[in-house]
């Protein structure tokens, strides 16, 4: 199996592992998530499947997937049950539509090439099969999007995962000019349908936030693997939730064709119908990088008007997303 292969192979396994733990309403045994996932029940025995298994939460938690463990039942005090809390894991902001839960998140920027027609399907089956009791917010109908991964996140998630020192290019939103940065990654954290990279600025001599979206060019490395440890007192979430910024709302005017882009729809304060056909909406932003991408996702179905930053950010994101499609193909 080639590399890109195997690649693709293991993040299938964790998208197919999240959606399954996301999709009950209470924990599961190591043997039931071993005949739902498809990938699990193809190892050749049980204890090829314990150590897979165990990889695999690792490096979910890793990602800061909130993966518990938990008892099953009075009866199997000795056997725990694993799940993902929907409440845990969704955006807590109540002005974020259904379609952004932090599923959405996870599988349109991490794992995007997954495909939801193979196995994944074939895991949800087995679920209503079993008569699995399932949370009925935690897997909300998903909007068809481009995909707009950060091109920065393999390479990050890599180091982070390896504890390889890392530099790239990094643009602030109050600059114009980007700035070298040399850093130990620490954790990958996603909130907010954002991921952020908490890390040890090396040039700073201090702890940073930086989002995964403003890194400019390619992300090299700069030392060695395991050549620094992560503190044990390290609280990464805290970081970036204390770190995000929390400016005056900006209003955005966008072009949006007949039937399309939904979400953007639902959240709009003005609408107004234009000759050619399509609709004029007026959204309130904060975060320009963020609305950025989200815009990016609807591909042509979405035009921007003003602001020209915005326009300008979307144009970078649909670049990047031509860029990564040609180097894949």
């Amino acid at each position: 199996m080639s590399g890109a292969t195997g690649t693709a192979a293991k993040t299938e396994r964790l998208l197919n592992l999240v959606l399954v733990l996301l999709y009950t309403r209470r924990p599961l045994s190591k043997a039931q998530i071993r005949a739902l996932v498809p990938q699990y029940g193809e190892t050749a025995s049980t204890e090829s499947f314990d150590r897979m298994f165990e990889r695999d939460k690792d490096e979910l938690r890793a990602l800061g997937v909130p993966l518990a463990t938990e008892e099953i039942d009075l009866f199997h005090e000795d056997e725990p049950g694993y799940r993902i809390h929907q409440r845990d894991y969704a955006l807590p902001d109540l002005e974020f539509e259904p379609d952004e839960l932090a599923v959405l998140g996870l599988a349109s920027r991490s794992w995007a090439q997954a495909s939801m027609a193979g196995p994944a399907a074939q895991a949800l089956r087995k679920l209503r099969a079993a008569g699995v009791e399932r949370d009925e917010g935690a897997l909300i109908g998903i909007e068809p999007r481009l995909r707009t991964t950060e091109p920065a996140f393999e390479a990050v998630k890599d180091a982070v995962l390896s504890r390889t020192p890392i530099t790239f290019t990094y643009r602030r939103p109050e600059r114009r000019e980007s700035q070298t940065r040399r850093v130990q990654p620490w954790s990958l954290v996603q909130w907010h349908g954002r991921w952020y990279l908490v890390a040890h600025d090396l040039d700073r001599e201090a702890t940073r936030v930086f989002r995964l979206s403003r890194v400019d060019g390619a992300v090299r490395k700069a030392g060695r693997a395991g050549s620094f440890e992560v503190p044990a007192d390290h609280e990464a979430r805290i970081m970036v939730e204390r770190s995000a910024p929390h400016g005056e709302a900006r209003r955005a005017r966008l072009l949006v064709r007949p039937g399309a882009a939904h979400s953007l729809r639902r959240r709009a304060s003005t609408t107004a119908e234009v000759d050619s056909g399509w609709s004029e909406l007026g959204i309130d932003f904060h975060d320009v990088d963020g609305f950025a991408a989200e815009i990016a996702g609807h591909a042509d179905h979405v035009r921007v008007l003003e602001p020209a930053e915005l326009l300008e950010r979307v144009q970078t994101q649909l670049r990047a997303t031509l860029a990564a499609h040609e180097a894949g193909a």
